[in-house]
């Protein structure tokens, strides 16, 4: 009886089944580095294409990127040369698909799934199936969230129906369900200054509300109440990321090209020119480059864009140094930022006049102008302006997982699950009541129960 149940161990299992387990696609890749660096089994690679591979490991992380989503439409080309980018080592390369998917949507951490974003002047947290407000200004603007059953609800002012609630109520209290999209489950969403974008498991995209510069991209200027499709994303593919930004909408779609509508003022547009789009347009400096971009973010006067190989793209008003090119000149395209070069970027945000760039190790980058404070560095005035990326020493402590700016604070997140603000706090968009300001980061701690906090369920 007691030979019947033996204990078992890896060494144990069939070598396929312990294959499948690794590649499962649960396992991250500082879960299969740890595997690797515990057992000898795992170093080796058990005969398993041993010129290929150096490793178990490095087989199964081979297998995780070949269907990861952001690996799987890149050419043959593209990605060989980010392999070459990752010296070669498989489970290097999955860290990097897994942190630029991680940085645009759901952390996993010890303390939960965490997502934060920031608004003008407010920051929301979600944390497994809960929002948490740090304080939202209601009657500006609004904020809009997206369920994991796909549902989406929004709030704030529905004066241009950017809320996508017909009804023409000023001003929305609480998050209330888009009825017009509930039986279309939705991925993404972005708020741009009046109107909405929301983008759908399937890939399409929907948007409502002002449309004075044909930031919906249905060809016209007529304001939409409700969500309505943008038809011609149904022919060019399906989308797999949007951003908004105050009078325009980009779409990076799931072949690595990315379209760009609405106003063109500030060349935001990235097609060198100022006129207004009204239907998405594609920006061809990246195709005509065959340059595959994974992840954009929409700044209020410009525009950051990552590419496949973790290089990363700005453009637009160069103000205060906000396109990190180390002058204030506008650019109409997109410019490669040439002192990021060495780094792999994993996450791109870019917000009024200031853009932070994440790199594998979780160290932030920033540049442009200080903002009260919420470039994060203690060293520089608050009007100051840093005109090529620097890192922010002040984080160098932690490893950080994902950064959203607002108008004057940002906000990161670590991997331990620990949240950080740095900037202004007049109206609390830190979570701190005794503070107007924060000039170096200081720890955000999120209270748990319902009357302590606004938490939706």
């Amino acid at each position: 009886m007691a030979e019947r149940y033996r204990t078992m161990t890896f060494d144990d299992l069939p070598l396929h089944l312990i294959l499948e387990i690794l590649s499962c696609g649960r396992l991250s890749a500082v879960d299969l580095v740890s595997l690797e660096l515990s057992s000898k089994m795992f170093r080796g690679s058990q005969a398993c294409h041993p010129l290929m591979f150096r490793s178990l490991v490095d087989l199964a992380a081979s297998q995780v990127c070949e269907s990861h989503p952001v690996y799987r439409p890149m050419s043959l080309g593209l990605k060989e040369e980010l392999f070459e980018r990752c010296q070669g080592n498989w489970t290097r390369m999955l860290r990097f698909l897994q942190m630029v998917e991680q940085s645009s949507s759901i952390v996993e951490n010890s303390s939960g799934n965490m997502q934060v974003t920031t608004g003008k002047y407010h920051t929301l947290l979600l944390r497994d199936s809960a929002v948490y407000s740090l304080q939202i200004s209601a009657s500006h603007n609004h904020a809009a969230f997206v369920m994991q059953s796909g549902e989406v609800f929004t709030w704030g002012d529905n004066s241009s129906y950017c809320c996508g609630h017909r009804e023409p109520a000023r001003v929305i209290p609480r998050p209330r369900l888009v009825e017009a999209l509930k039986d279309i489950p939705c991925d993404q969403v972005a708020s741009g200054l009046s109107f909405t974008v929301f983008l759908t498991r399937k890939g399409q995209v929907y948007t409502c509300g002002s449309n004075t510069c044909g930031q919906l991209g249905h060809g016209d200027s007529l304001e939409r109440p409700v969500p309505k499709v943008i038809e011609q994303f149904d022919t060019a593919g399906p989308v797999v990321q949007v951003a908004a930004g105050p009078s325009y909408a980009l779409a990076v779609m799931e072949n690595g090209l990315l379209y760009s509508f609405g106003s063109g003022s500030n060349f935001c547009l990235g097609h060198g020119e100022h006129h207004n789009e009204f239907q998405p347009r594609m920006i061809q400096s990246f195709r005509r480059r065959g340059i595959h971009v994974v992840r954009v973010s929409a700044g209020d006067e410009h525009v950051v864009a990552l590419d496949s190989n973790g290089q990363v793209y700005t453009w637009g008003k160069g103000y205060c140094g906000a396109l990190g090119h180390g002058d204030e000149i506008d650019k109409v395209v997109p410019e490669l930022v040439e002192n990021l070069k060495s780094h792999l970027a994993v996450q791109v945000c870019a917000r009024k006049r200031k853009t932070f760039v994440l790199i594998e190790h979780g160290y932030v980058f920033g540049f442009g102008w200080m903002a009260f404070g919420s470039l994060g560095f203690p060293d520089r005035a608050a009007s100051d302006k840093v005109l090529r990326p620097r890192i922010l020493d002040s984080l160098r402590t932690h490893c950080i997982s994902q950064i959203s700016t607002g108008l004057y604070h940002t906000v990161v997140i670590t991997n331990k699950g620990r949240m950080f603000g740095f900037g202004d706090n007049e109206r609390a968009q830190l979570g701190h009541d005794m503070l107007r300001a924060c000039l170096e980061p200081t720890e955000i701690f999120v209270q748990q129960t319902l009357d302590q906090a606004s938490a939706v369920p």
